[in-house]
């Protein structure tokens, strides 16, 4: 394939993630909608959950002690999962408000940002994506987020894609070596990812290590060319890096670094000054 085709694929890649990112923008704000139902109508039945057991524990006198004691484990299996609805639909309605953000955020905007919320959600949502298409993938995730950590001024929507470009590697990587292992029966190989994100001598610091294949140095120091890809054909476009070194050095004034040892895995490090 020439450089022509290349680009010309390229631009469609970029096209259609473009067109996506707003399908996906109209997807959730339709169903923030019934989610807010969902959250609203689990809290009145927590209250009235809570209304019913009063009531139980005035007339508790009149009733038989087995029928009291299912009412009363009746009530705690509901309260249970009443706070359970509730919590999902929370998490569910922060994931949506984050794309909808994203997706609403204005090019090359920087808006200050919950960094430890944002990388939690893409990181999870890089595993999920790869878990819709491929059953069998799993993955050990180990999150360490600075406590009590202050926003950070960014592009929201460019952090966020250079997140899941680089988790998005790193499950491929780790997937790779557990099918290698696998094929030569080895099986205590645990796929593993760790992400720690903090802010360090006034930089945030956002580090995602894999132990999966590793990288050999000469396919490392081209890396952030727009032609590079380690996948086969269909499953990258070879701009994923390309795009994130973009992000990081020009979008954010900021730098990356990535380690890597063939068969040991990799670490790919951003550093943004805040």
């Amino acid at each position: 394939m020439d450089d022509k085709q290349t680009l010309q694929k390229q631009l469609l890649q970029m096209q259609k993630m473009a067109s996506l990112g707003m399908i996906s923008a109209g997807i959730a704000h339709e169903i923030q909608n019934p989610l807010n139902f969902v959250i609203n109508f689990s809290k009145l039945s927590g209250k009235l959950l809570a209304d019913l057991r009063d009531i139980v524990g005035e007339v508790k006198d009149q009733l038989d002690e087995d029928a009291a004691d299912d009412i009363q484990d009746i009530t705690d299996d509901l309260a249970i999962n009443v706070r359970k609805i509730q919590e999902h639909g929370e998490r569910a309605i922060s994931i949506i408000q984050g794309i909808l953000l994203i997706s609403r955020g204005k090019e090359n905007e920087h808006l200050p940002t919950d960094i430890p919320h944002l990388v939690h959600e893409y990181v999870w949502l890089s595993y999920h994506a790869k878990r819709a298409n491929d059953k069998t993938f799993n993955v050990s995730i180990k999150e360490d987020y600075q406590p009590d950590m202050p926003q950070c001024m960014v592009i929201p929507q460019d952090l966020s894609r250079a997140v899941i470009n680089v988790m998005n590697n790193a499950c491929y990587a780790v997937k790779q070596k557990a099918t290698d292992m696998q094929a030569k029966g080895q099986e205590d190989y645990v796929p593993t990812i760790e992400v720690e994100v903090k802010v360090k001598d006034g930089r945030l610091v956002i580090a995602i290590a894999d132990n999966g294949t590793g990288m050999p140095s000469e396919v490392r120091e081209k890396l952030f060319r727009q032609t590079i890809t380690t996948k086969p054909v269909g499953e990258g476009t070879g701009l994923g890096m390309q795009i994130t070194h973009e992000i990081i050095t020009k979008n954010h004034k900021g730098e990356i670094n990535i380690e890597s040892e063939v068969g040991q895995g990799t670490t790919v490090t951003f550093s943004i000054p805040v």
